[in-house]
């Protein structure tokens, strides 16, 4: 339950900076502030879906499917699996756990080949980030940022100008370093903000005093415009998201046409811009904030702002770290503007400075750094950063899991193939339609870097058999595999904004799969038209 505190006659009232720094992927209905219709919805669908997973599981497994077994038992579990993330009769990280002990009794693949996934390095990058995330809070650096944030003349009075200026940082930060990095880097801030404005509807009375400060319709939209807007930003340079770089590398392979830095940014930057608008007013419009304006935040800005005074040893530390961490995430995507993302120093850089060997580098220095050498006290004790979000590495390492074996498997390569056929594809809009959903749903059930090294060698094959020049269709499906917004584990940044306990489930369906609409409409409408104005007639 959230912590209170009780004063003589007073209800309880909301200790909000514990609320937030006590946060967890998931918590049960008796750890959550609920209406009475949002108990009876809540127990309804953990209900269905307790009885629901297993037998869609069972019938998948039994229909009389044309396919593989290995292919056949993935499909069944799969599909289960799906039902538990999004009904949650059990937490979620456990949701996926059971389908990895499913897909092992099933003989799907061997106990040691399921679990390996869990070593990718993006796993990593979450434990790190999260370690860092943890001092940004447990010392106020994070909430010295997000004053620092709010104190803008422009930003801070408004609840909507601060979701989209939020989006905007983080859109044009991701364009240059990874999507993860950018989320990991910025959530401690976000927290800030969301604790601020949480302080200031308590202390205007527009909420209970014992309120749920993780329940608010404006940390809803803060938190998804931060992982939805590194997705965005990502599109801008082929630096900006793995699968930028792999679709530009099968499209050169497949079409002989080379895509340059600038050629890309000039095709993106309309797209993106359209897209930041069309998610600014989804997430605002379907989590609209309980307060429009925020009315006396200037004076308790400067208030908090006076009270946190000058910076401590375990905030400077923590800024240390932090700072170094930032700059090696982006130090390769410095390289790939100076020397281009084919060079030799550029493929060294990047191997080295591996985004999820910084993290927990970084996150290793909180424990080196002293606050008080004599006494041997350093920024962080191991009792810190036990209290990370390791649902959220658990669930993540289970979406890696999953995406591996549609892979390994040739599921998602059977998928891709059959509904080609089935749907009889012969021109350039049809096949590139057929792209963009099929990198959407590919990648809701795995990272996006996965859909792209699926997808697009699905796409190209398809098109060359159609007679179809394949490099639009390629590129749409590219963009597209940076969506997938409804589930924690479509995304790294979902997860980590997952992680925060601020955005249920239900929300984070309802909002992506509002955006990923939006999204795909733009990509088919507007990607052709982009590389006919900046590239002409490619491959042709």
């Amino acid at each position: 339950m959230t912590t209170t505190e009780r004063g003589p006659q007073q209800p309880a009232r909301t200790d909000v900076d514990a609320a937030f720094i006590g946060s967890a992927t998931y918590r049960s209905l008796g750890e959550q502030t609920l209406s009475p219709a949002e108990e009876r919805f809540e127990k309804g669908r953990r209900t269905v879906g307790l009885f629901l997973a297993p037998a869609v599981t069972v019938v998948v497994a039994l229909l009389p499917l044309d396919l593989p077994r290995q292919q056949h038992l993935l499909a069944a579990v799969l599909l289960g699996v799906i039902v538990l993330w999004i009904t949650e009769p059990v937490p979620i990280p456990i949701g996926g756990l059971i389908g990895i002990g499913a897909i092992v009794v099933l003989g799907v693949v061997p106990a040691d080949e399921a679990v390996a996934p869990f070593g990718s390095t993006t796993v990593f990058t979450f434990i790190g980030a999260f370690i860092l995330a943890q001092a940004m809070l447990r010392h106020g650096l994070a909430r010295r940022f997000a004053m620092f944030v709010l104190s803008l003349r422009w930003v801070g009075t408004s609840t909507y100008r601060v979701v989209i200026a939020f989006g905007a940082i983080t859109a044009l930060l991701s364009a240059f370093v990874s999507n993860t990095a950018t989320v990991a880097m910025l959530l401690p801030t976000a927290i800030g903000i969301l604790s601020v404005i949480a302080k200031l509807l308590q202390s205007k009375g527009l909420v209970e005093q014992d309120f749920d400060p993780l329940r608010l319709r404006v940390g809803v939209a803060l938190m998804l415009m931060l992982a939805y807007g590194a997705s965005v930003g990502g599109l801008l340079t082929p630096v900006g998201t793995p699968p930028n770089l792999i679709g530009r590398g099968l499209i050169e392979e497949a079409t002989g046409e080379r895509i340059s830095f600038l050629d890309w940014m000039l095709m993106a930057l309309p797209i993106c811009l359209l897209m930041f608008c069309a998610l600014a007013f989804v997430l605002l419009l379907l989590n609209r904030p309980e307060i429009r304006r925020i009315e006396g935040v200037n004076e308790y800005v400067r208030a908090e702002r006076a009270e946190l005074g000058r910076f401590s040893v375990a905030e400077r530390n923590t800024l240390i770290a932090f700072g170094l961490t930032v700059f090696f995430w982006v130090f390769p995507g410095i390289i790939a503007l100076v020397a281009g993302t084919d060079s030799s120093l550029y493929d060294t850089v990047s191997e080295r400075l591996n985004e999820g060997i910084v993290a927990v580098l970084g996150a290793s220095l909180l424990f080196v750094l002293p606050t008080n050498w004599k006494a041997r006290e350093f920024t962080l004790v191991w009792s810190d950063a036990a209290r990370i979000d390791w649902g959220t590495v658990l669930l993540f390492g289970t979406g890696i899991v999953f995406g591996s074996l549609l892979d390994d498997t040739g599921l998602a390569l059977t998928i891709g193939e059959g509904s080609a056929d089935l749907l009889g594809l012969t021109s350039t809009f049809a096949i590139t339609v057929f792209a963009v959903l099929l990198a959407i749903l590919i990648s809701e059930t795995t990272s996006n870097t996965a859909s792209a090294a699926v997808v697009v060698p699905i796409i190209i094959p398809v098109a060359v058999a159609a007679g179809v020049n394949p490099f639009v269709p390629a590129l749409a499906a590219t963009f597209a595999a940076s969506f997938g917004f409804m589930l924690p584990v479509s995304t790294p940044q979902n997860a980590i904004v997952y992680g925060s306990g601020v955005v249920p489930i239900t929300k984070m369906i309802r909002s992506g799969f509002s955006f990923d609409v939006l999204g795909a409409l733009l990509i088919v409408v507007l990607l052709p038209v982009m590389v006919d104005l900046v590239l002409g007639n490619p491959g042709g």
